[in-house]
């Protein structure tokens, strides 16, 4: 299989420009780190950041409420922390999700670009 994805990768190069060539480089496969990464880049970088402190700050919420939640005898403060330090992991976590769903949405972005890439190319040859 991934012998026929690099012969593909391979014909698609032959069919493309030089600048082509170097905006199809562009848009390889990224690992795990790159891919999060990618993610603070671009017109919501700001919107990321601050996404990521507010998702950090929720679990040092959490972390204060477990810690105040092993520290009490009375059952009404029991409930009282176990309840925000559920609030707070569900809250980091929604963060979390959507953060990733915002790499999946870029990884899809690239995909798309290197169709369209494919496509033009590809009408070009035949025109």
């Amino acid at each position: 299989m991934k012998n026929n994805l690099e012969e593909i990768d391979q014909l698609i190069k032959e069919t493309l420009t030089e600048q082509e060539t170097k905006f199809y480089d562009s848009l390889e496969e990224q690992n795990a780190f790159q891919m999060l990464w990618g993610i603070f880049s671009g017109k919501n970088k700001w919107l990321m950041i601050l996404t990521s402190i507010i998702q950090a700050a929720f679990f040092g919420l959490f972390i204060y409420c477990l810690v105040e939640f092993l520290h009490t005898d009375e059952t009404n403060e029991l409930i009282r922390w176990g309840l925000a330090g559920v609030v707070c992991i569900m809250a980091s976590s929604m963060l979390k999700l959507y953060a990733w769903m915002q790499v999946e949405r870029k990884t899809i972005i690239r995909e798309i670009k290197r169709i369209e890439l494919l496509l033009s190319s590809m009408s070009s040859k035949i025109s």
